[in-house]
Formats: C-alpha cells, structure tokens, sequence
C-alpha cells in the first residue's frame, strides 16, 4: 500500500493527459481514475467547448446526468469540470470491461444541449479474495496421477490487467498447480496429483493456494487447502464436455430445459451415483438461484423465473457432479447461458428542455425543444428513430446519436394556431417494430402582426337637423384578431382640417365602442353632409390603426317659414296694387312668390286668401300664387284687402284706399302654422305656365309645355337656389329676360334642364297699372285682349305706367 499514491499520482496525470475533446466535434470524451478525491481536476469544459467563461453564469449552465447523481460539477469562474464525489468504478460498473459515465451539459439563451462522456479508469484497488479462507478437500489414496480436484476461483472486483492474473500453489511432492481458462476468460485453478498417494503415511496435505493480480504493485489473496486422503472410491464423476455454452432468448417461458449434463463415472453402484448441485459463489448466487432450477437426479436445468437480456446479458453456472461414493468423488461442469435479446422493450421519449410559449414571429430554425429517446434493447432492437407529422411547422434535427433538436421550418400564426400538440413517435428497427408516441403541447404568444379591420371601409347615417346635444348618432365596429393589448381598440375622429369648424365641435366619438355623439345641434340649412374619418388603433406596440369614412347626412326638418320674394314687402310695411275698375272675371291682379329655406317637401308651398265674413271679388291659386278677380268691381265699392295666406304666411289687405281705381293692398305678417301643404302631395299643373304667359317676343307661342314636379331633396333644393336668384335680380332691378325663350337666363345658369316648365317666374306677374294686357289664367284666358297682340301691349302699357 505505500507505492499506491505514487499510482494515483501517475493516473491522475494520464487522466489529466487524456481529457481532450472528441475531434468528431459530436461530443467532448474525459478519462479520470477512480477513487479521486472530490474537488480533482477533469477538464476544461469552457475551453473544450469553446464557451465563453463570463458567460456560464448568465447562460444558466446546468449538468444532467443519466444516473440522477451528481458525480461532476463545474465550476461557474473558471469552466472546469471537477470530480463532486468520490469516484468507485466498481460499484459504478461492476465487472464490465469499460466504464463511461454519460454527461449532458444545457445552456440557455440560446439554447445548447453538449454531451459529455467520462471514462472512470481502474486503480488496483482491490486484492483478490478467496470465497473461503479454509478449503478442504477429500482424494482417495487409489487417485491416479494426473488426477484433478478443482479450486475455488478468487473474485477481484479490478478489471483488465488489475484482475486476477495466476495462481501459484506452495511447495508439494504429490501436488502440483494447473490452470484453465474459461470461456469468458476467468482463469480457474486445479491441484493435479503427480505422485500416487499412500494414506498410511500421510493422511492429510496442506496447501496454501495464491492468487495474484496484474496491478503494480501487485495484490495478492490466499487460501488454505487442505487434502484429505481417503481410501477406495477412486473414480469421480466426469462432464463432457466440461464448459459448455447455451443460447436462450430473454422471453423464455417459466420451466424451459436449458441444458442437459452430460456427466459419467466409471465405478459402479453408490460410487457411481452421480447427484448435481449448483456451485455458488459471490457472484450474487441470490440472483442465480432465483432464475435457474437443478434436477439433482437427472442433471436437467431449466428456468423458473423470466429472463432479462437489459438485467444480464449471459449467466455463469457451475454445476457440482457428486457420487455417492465413500468417500464421495465429484467432478464440475462449466455452463455459459447467453441470452438472445428480443425486441421486448418499447422506446422511451425524454423531454429534455422545451421553450414554451414561442412567439409567432419566430425565425426559421428556431429550437423549440431538446428531445432523446432511447431503447434498453440491443442491437437493431435498441435503434430508436423519432419523427413528427409533416403536416406541422416543424421538424426534428439529429444532434448526435439519440438526441434530436425540434426547430421550427415555417411561419408561425397565432391567428390560426394558439397553439400545436406535437406528437413525437420513437420506432426501434427490431422486428416487430415497437414505438412509442409522446405530445408535446407548443404554445404560441402574441404578437402585434394584425392591423384592426372596421366591420365596412365607409358607412352611411343620418341625423335629424336641430338634434339635442348628446344624441348617440351611429356607432362604428372593428375587430383585430390579436389577443391581450394587441387587440385593445381605441376609436378617434381625425380631423382634416377641410371645414371652417372642426370635426371635433360638432361630434364626439367614445374611443372605447365606438359610438358616436353629437356635441351641437346641426343645421340642414347650413350643412349638409359631414365626410367623418374615423381611426381604430389597437395598443400594441408598435400600434397599428386603420381609417373607416362616415358619411353623415343631415336630414331637413320644417323649421323656416316661408317668405315672400315677390312682391318686396318689407316687414311692417304695405305692398299697394291697382286694379281697373272694368277689370273682369278671371283678371290677374298679381302673382305672389315665396320660397322657404327647407328641403323637399317642407319647401312646398300653397296659397291661399283668408276668410273673411265679408265677400270678396278675389281669388289665389293654390299653387301659383296668383290673384284674379272673381267678379266684377263696383267702381264705387270700397277698397278691398286682401290676406294671402301660404302655408307658413299671412297676406293682410288694407282697410281703404284713396285713389279712383280699385286697389289691393297687402301686407305680411309672420304665421304659426307649420304644417306641411296638403299632406306632401305635388302641386297640381297649374304651378306651370303656358308659353303664352312667359314675357317676351315668344309670349305668342301656343301650347302649354309640361314639366316633372322635382322629385328629389336636390332637384328641389336647387329650384330653392334658381328662386331665391331671380328674386335677388328682381329686387336689384338690373335683371333682364335673357338667355332664351321661354328660360328666364336659368338654363345657362343652372344648366339645360332647368327652364320656366319647373319654376314660377314672379316677373311676369307684375302688373302695370293702365295697361290693356293681361296675363292668362291657368286656362289660357286673356283680359279682354288677343294673345297676339299681349307683348306689344305690355311694353307699352309699361311706359305709360311709369309716367
């Protein structure tokens, strides 16, 4: 024992020697001997494997091994891989010829998985060790030479050249030492008799049996032998052949004949009686005995427990062959059971790390997951293939012999996968083929990849014009198809700048659903249409957005009177017109015009006289506005007064008047009514004129020319315009009847569809007082004068009249 730190010394340098990294780059080999002492030098992991020392901490580097225990560790300052405990190949290995211990060593960020192997090498630590001290053994004194009585076989746990070596046997002048070698090259020791024995003079031999290791220095064990001499049964049993070998597979059944001995003895009746007894040993004979039964009679062995090729692989058994001799002679037989494997053990999958969840935006390539598999049987039965479905954005990479890296090998989307269950299936190559299928669950976090979509890229509203403040006047939708803050909306009006008043004091949106308010009252009369752009913008980051357009249109309410354009009657004034006394029935005294600022139907206007408890001579039409005589004026009657009544004015006639001629005088006054004209229906033709009614040189063109009443909010609201334009004219008193027959100038104007078949021309109802002419009722009807003859007359009764 005092040369064996020298020993360690030296192995300790050859283990520093031989901690090189595999040149296969696959994966990093260190050889150390046994027995060193915790904290003794390994290898430089962080150089071997090229990673960076600084780095061992932050990367979080941790040591897997596949035996649970923590053999190694490594030092985070400085990358060494040192023993932790106290290594004993022994009970590590056993009796196997090599001996690795298997290291995986994971670092994070990004994700490595390095394999690390360590061979632990023998120290001759061990001397061999006989079974028992004390042996005695029985020859009879008739033995030939050449006769053989086996020893027991020393047991040392060291391997290779630190196991048994030879034995040596003290000096003897009947006995010499012979040895054989098994089949699995265990070398076993037997005493040869060279010199016939003579029991009368010496009945007992003392031996000493050593047994001697390869190690350096050299251990050694003995044993004490001792030969009885016995007289007579001088034939033992004999094996043929004396080591045998059997093939068994592993799935044998319960009671399966392994072998049959063949043993023989050449003496005759007890003495050739052969009865058979396993030899144990300390090779674990619990283990042994429970899988194996002896026929003590006929020599049959057979199994009485399952075999396990992944717990033994081959079995050592000796059998004792003993007769019943006196004294007994026996012989041995040496039995190799090699089992076969069979395909019995299905792949085992083991998840060595997983990166759960993975955003979507992850890059090709990237390692979701570190998975192994392994398979306790052999050969191709222990060949273990892992795939996945190819229908999954994923793929598995060979990292090296057993262990596969799951990367990724297409886009990932959230959107349509929150989630894959991977199911990873191991197949062996043994036949039939065994797997094994393990689902690994792959979550997919969120990224803000998705813009909010509106429900529609415009919408449509209206709104009532005078509409109180804090009206909800529509409400906008989008969805985003992002989860958490990636999908959380926030509503907003852009304003463009285009309107004289911003968006924003006329409407408020809530910027969480969407609805919209009104913040004023609006007013048709001043706007309307608004163009609203509305922005969704969810509160990822970055934020995305997107812009939907609103258009609001505000609707007309009933809400101006009616005023009147023709004849220009300031308010609290009076409008006086003179009538000839030998004006007949059906003469046009004068026309009224009014117009409303409202739309559509709430522009319709009709007219009418108010009653009154006297009779009056007059007459309105309902729809233009005109005033003729119903019958004839007494030229000594009072004046008249009349009160034009339209559907939001009243027309209130004087009470007298002082010239000669009968007069209608009027005034305007501002009415309470606000209903609409005969429920909405169209005026009847009369609105219209003939041509013959039409000023000008084509006042003689004959025939009425029809024309639509406007059907639509612009038509009408465009009549509005072209009225409210010629009255302005007419107030100036600078407009002219140009621009065509029978068109007013509106044509030009408004364009080509508008003429006078669409609009009352207040013009032509002015009458000039001492002029013959008249305009014609709606049937056409002159006032006493040919329609020939009406526009010279006209023009010139004008002249006089301005006189």
């Amino acid at each position: 024992m005092a040369g064996r730190p020298s020993l360690s010394w030296q192995l300790l340098l050859l283990g520093a020697f031989l901690s090189l990294p595999d040149p296969a780059g696959a994966q990093t080999r260190y050889s150390v001997p046994e027995d060193l002492e915790p904290g003794s030098f390994v290898g430089n992991i962080a150089k071997d494997l090229a990673v960076d020392v600084r780095s061992l901490s932050a990367r979080s580097l941790r040591l897997v091994s596949e035996g649970g225990r923590q053999h190694f560790q490594v030092n985070l300052a400085n990358g060494v891989l040192l023993v932790n405990e106290k290594l004993d190949r022994e009970a590590l290995c056993g009796l196997s010829s090599t001996c690795f211990l298997q290291l995986q060593l994971v670092l994070e960020s990004p994700l490595q998985l390095h394999r690390v192997e360590v061979e632990i090498l023998d120290v001759n630590d061990n001397a061999p060790q006989f079974p028992k001290k004390e042996v005695s053994l029985e020859i009879t004194e008739v033995a030939n030479p050449g006769t053989r009585l086996p020893l027991e076989v020393a047991e040392d746990p060291d391997i290779g050249s630190n196991s048994i070596s030879t034995y040596e046997l003290s000096a003897s002048d009947h006995f010499a030492l012979s040895i054989n070698v098994r089949g699995d090259g265990v070398k076993m020791p037997e005493i040869v008799l060279e010199k016939a024995l003579d029991r009368e003079k010496v009945a007992a031999h003392h031996l000493t049996l050593t047994a001697l290791d390869g190690g350096d220095p050299v251990r050694s064990g003995t044993a004490r032998i001792t030969v009885h001499v016995l007289d007579a049964n001088d034939n033992p049993p004999v094996c043929d052949p004396p080591i045998s070998k059997v093939f068994l597979e592993e799935n044998a059944l319960s009671g399966t004949l392994v072998t049959q001995l063949n043993v023989t003895d050449l003496d005759e009746g007890l003495n050739g009686e052969v009865e058979y007894s396993f030899k144990t040993s300390n090779n674990a004979p619990d283990t042994f005995l429970r899988l194996f039964s002896l026929d003590p009679q006929t020599g049959q062995i057979t199994t009485k427990a399952p075999l396990d090729y992944e717990d033994s692989s081959a079995y050592e058994i000796t059998v004792r062959a003993r007769d019943k001799g006196s004294p007994a002679m026996e012989g041995h037989c040496s039995l190799r059971v090699e089992l076969v494997d069979v395909n019995d053990n299905s792949p085992d999958i083991v998840l060595t790390s997983l990166s759960s969840p993975v955003q979507e935006d992850a890059p090709l390539g990237t390692v979701i997951a570190l998975v192994g598999a392994k398979d306790s049987d052999s050969g191709e039965n222990g060949h273990v293939h892992l795939q996945i479905s190819n229908d999954l954005p994923f793929k598995l990479v060979s990292s090296f012999k057993g262990h596969y890296s799951l990367v990724t090998t297409g886009p990932l989307d959230r959107e349509k996968a929150a989630g894959y269950n991977i199911t990873v299936m191991a197949t062996d190559a043994g036949s039939p083929r065994r797997s094994t299928e393990q689902t690994i669950f792959l979550q997919i976090s969120d990224v803000n990849d998705n813009m909010p979509r509106f429900s529609s890229p415009s919408y449509t509203s209206h709104i009532q014009e005078n509409t109180l403040p804090g009206a909800s006047v529509f409400s906008v939708s989008a969805s985003d198809p992002d989860v958490g803050a990636n999908s959380k909306l926030s509503y907003s009006i852009l304003d463009t700048g285009m309107q004289d008043v911003p968006l924003s004091a006329y409407l408020h949106i809530n910027p969480e659903n969407g609805t919209i308010y009104a913040l004023r009252a609006f007013d048709y009369e001043q706007d309307k249409v608004f163009q609203v752009p509305v922005e969704v913008q969810d509160a990822g980051s970055p934020a995305l957005s997107s812009t939907a357009m609103l258009h609001l249109f505000v609707l007309d309410q009933n809400d101006n009177a009616p005023t009147i354009v023709y004849p220009p009657v300031p308010r609290g004034s009076v409008f006086q017109q003179t009538v000839p006394s030998s004006a007949e029935p059906g003469y046009l005294v004068t026309k009224i015009v009014a117009v409303d600022a409202d739309s559509g139907h709430n522009a319709w206007l009709s007219y009418q006289l108010q009653e009154t408890s006297e009779p009056c001579p007059f007459r309105v039409e309902l729809r233009s506005g005109e005033i003729r005589i119903t019958e004839a004026l007494r030229e000594s009657g009072a004046p008249h007064r009349l009160v034009v009544q339209g559907d939001f004015l009243f027309i209130k006639p004087f009470s007298h008047s002082t010239t000669g001629e009968s007069m209608a005088a009027f005034d305007q006054v501002a009415s309470a009514s606000v209903s609409p004209c005969d429920g909405q229906a169209q005026p009847n033709p009369d609105w219209r004129f003939s041509q013959a009614q039409r000023p000008g040189t084509s006042g003689s063109q004959n025939g009425e020319e029809g024309g639509a009443w406007p059907n639509n909010q612009f038509d009408t609201e465009m009549l509005q315009a072209m009225i409210l334009a010629s009255a302005n004219e007419a107030a100036d008193g600078n407009s002219t009847l140009g621009g065509g027959a029978g068109t007013m100038g509106l044509s030009t104007r408004y364009g080509p569809q508008f003429t006078l078949q669409h609009v009352p021309d207040y013009r032509q109802n002015v009458y000039i007082p001492g002029s013959t002419a008249t305009l014609s009722n709606s049937s056409g009807k002159r006032d006493g004068k040919s329609s020939g003859s009406s526009g010279g007359n006209k023009k010139k009764s004008g002249k006089k009249e301005k006189k």
